[in-house]
């Protein structure tokens, strides 16, 4: 059967701001424009699934106004959803601050999101040769901690985990942290985030500190924005790959992008630095349209990658 790709993270809604610039502290700025859409999640989903790989979203939604946003766009989106009801609550929504210079910045508040279960995850029927994504989001929410951290630990070692640590990673229980890059295949984080995770500083040896806390045979994406991606493997020197400019416009949604496109590659038997490329391709596709899920089709990829 076809490998399918196993989403364990919160859709929620996406009420984005464009602004000059994120206000300081007392200050207050006027937003230029601010639209509401589903996101969160949503965008790793819609990337794989524009790059061919199929989708199982295994989280909850709400059943108030957010709710069915997320709703629709779930059914927009081609994924299976194996949890249609939708809890007594609405879903969660997050304030995104989009400045000029394509800098997004978030505030994001709960919903019927964070409350995923084990039966949950356990409806998604994973089986060998499965993907399953991960995102520290998930993580900050003590009763999606408990359940992922319950259940990955029993999936096959046929089933490839990328964990997505997410720009939350400092303020995540490290025990509950370990115990998914434990299982984890692919770490994949940004140099914020790896910085976070670790002591250093340079990009290499970001990656590198990393490598030396996944289990062994994992592997370490660090995405550096517009220049690509850093990947370190066990056994081998830390390679880069390269990105492609682009005019970034909302970078919103570029890290999703990234993961839903490395993980369709890889379904497709690509290796992790033929993968990465594409997903560099993808993520910089993204950047140049407003809104989060913004990733290109398939073909798009390819033609960039090729040309």
């Amino acid at each position: 059967m076809s490998p399918r790709l196993i989403h364990t993270g919160q859709v929620i809604v996406d009420v984005v701001m464009a602004v000059p610039e994120v206000p300081t502290p007392g200050g207050d700025v006027v937003a230029t424009s601010v639209n509401e859409t589903a996101g969160g999640g949503l965008n790793v989903m819609v990337a794989a699934i524009r790059d061919d790989l199929p989708v199982v979203f295994a989280g909850r939604f709400g059943s108030g106004h957010y709710g069915s946003v997320v709703r629709d766009a779930l059914a927009a989106s081609g994924a299976s959803v194996v949890n249609d009801r939708p809890r007594h609550k609405d879903s969660g929504f997050c304030i995104a601050l989009v400045d000029a210079n394509a800098e997004r910045t978030f505030v994001t508040y709960p919903g019927a999101e964070a409350e995923l279960s084990v039966a949950d995850l356990e409806a998604s029927a994973v089986r060998a040769g499965d993907l399953v994504y991960v995102t520290g989001y998930g993580l900050a929410h003590e009763s999606n901690a408990a359940a992922l951290t319950e259940w990955l630990p029993s999936l096959p070692d046929g089933v490839l985990v990328l964990f997505d640590p997410s720009p939350l990673i400092a303020t995540l229980d490290r025990r509950v942290v370990d115990v998914v890059i434990a299982r984890a295949d692919i770490v994949s984080v940004n140099e914020r985030e790896g910085a976070l995770m670790t002591d250093a500083t340079e990009i290499d040896s970001i990656a590198e500190q990393l490598l030396g806390q996944v289990r062994p045979g994992a592997s370490v994406v660090l995405r550096t924005g517009p220049d690509g991606c850093r990947i370190a493997s066990p056994g081998r020197p830390t390679r880069s790959v390269p990105g492609f400019a682009v005019k970034a416009v909302d970078s919103n949604g570029a890290g999703d992008a990234h993961a839903g496109v490395l993980l369709a590659g890889l379904s497709r038997g690509l290796g992790l630095y033929e993968a990465a490329l594409r997903a560099n391709a993808a993520a910089a596709l993204a950047v140049t349209e407003r809104g989060p899920a913004t990733a290109p089709i398939r073909s798009r990829t390819d033609a960039l990658v090729g040309g």
